[in-house]
């Protein structure tokens, strides 16, 4: 990372200061919109649509081959975030595999607490399914609390019979609502975003008095055989550090084919920096084409484009 580039990275996070005061969601769903939200990519058409009964936002690149699909759960630890929040991020990833994406507007806490986003996760995959699209076809990702949904949304598919995906791609996932990991409390004074408290504050409205261990809401004490192959990236300056790396070797553990990735000085979902940042930007065109690979993987003759620089 180059001095100018550290220096931008910095202005921008120091432009999200961490609260001392606990906002409503909805202040903190409009300060997270107007704070992250970055335009869609040239050229991406988007489009409105339902998807498992959820609203959802499709990104269509014009570099889209016409047969593979991204199913794509955004973070914002199950109270902020939506669909239009990571237009950019998703945009990106779409761009840069040739996917069509799908974004899923899942009901978020306090209003609608867990089980509420796992359900409808499940509901927008088994439609897929359902309607024609071919697992070996289809990828997922999620970003923080996104992508450990997307590891809980393969677990509820696993358990009900569905096949799994061709491949999934997390970003700093949050798969441990119990805030059992080291990293939660050593790499506090590192992660210019988030504390434990905020974590806290996050997991109290998903969970409530509810069992935070649970594995649809902790992943990673989840048993993970037989789930899809998985890329979890992480920065090093995240307090989800050892999220990301129990994750992972807990689906080594399990036989399930894993890549970690740990991006040195790096934060939280540093991805949403793309064009910045030359780490996000190499970050996505590695997850782009551990994507089209096993798409390809999956089908020989796949006629999938290579990812777009």
């Amino acid at each position: 990372m180059s001095r100018e580039q550290r220096d931008a990275l910095d202005a921008i996070l120091r432009s999200a200061p961490r609260s001392e005061t606990r906002p409503t969601p909805e202040e903190q769903r409009s300060g997270f919109a107007a704070a992250v939200t970055r335009p869609t990519p040239e050229g991406m058409v988007t489009r409105r649509t339902v998807l498992g009964g959820r609203p959802a936002l499709e990104l269509e690149p014009a570099e889209a081959s016409g047969r593979g699909r991204l199913l794509y759960l955004h973070g914002g630890g199950y109270v902020i975030g939506s669909p239009d929040t990571h237009a950019g991020l998703v945009g990106e990833l779409a761009r840069r595999a040739g996917l069509r994406a799908t974004s899923v507007d899942y009901r978020r806490a306090p209003e609608h607490p867990f089980p509420a986003a796992v359900d409808d996760g499940l509901a927008a995959y088994r439609e897929l399914l359902a309607s024609g699209t071919d697992p070996r076809d289809l990828v997922m990702a999620g970003d923080s609390a996104g992508g450990g949904l997307s590891i809980a949304t393969l677990l509820a598919a696993r358990e009900a019979g569905l096949p799994q995906p061709a491949a999934v791609v997390v970003f700093s996932p949050w798969v441990d609502l119990t805030l059992a990991g080291g990293s939660i409390r050593s790499k506090e004074s590192a992660d210019p975003i988030f504390t434990e408290a905020d974590l806290r504050a996050y997991a109290d409205l998903y969970v409530g008095a509810g069992d935070r261990a649970h594995p649809l809401a902790s992943p990673v004490f989840a048993g993970l055989t037989r789930l899809a192959p998985l890329l979890v990236q992480v920065g090093a300056n995240e307090v989800l550090l050892d999220d990301a790396v129990r994750l992972a070797g807990r689906a080594g553990a399990d036989g399930v084919e894993v890549t970690l990735e740990v991006g040195p000085g790096l934060p939280h979902v540093f991805q949403h920096h793309y064009g910045r940042l030359d780490e996000a930007d190499a970050a996505l065109d590695r997850a782009a084409r551990f994507l089209t690979a096993h798409l390809s993987a999956g089908r020989p003759d796949a006629d999938l484009l290579e990812p777009v620089h």
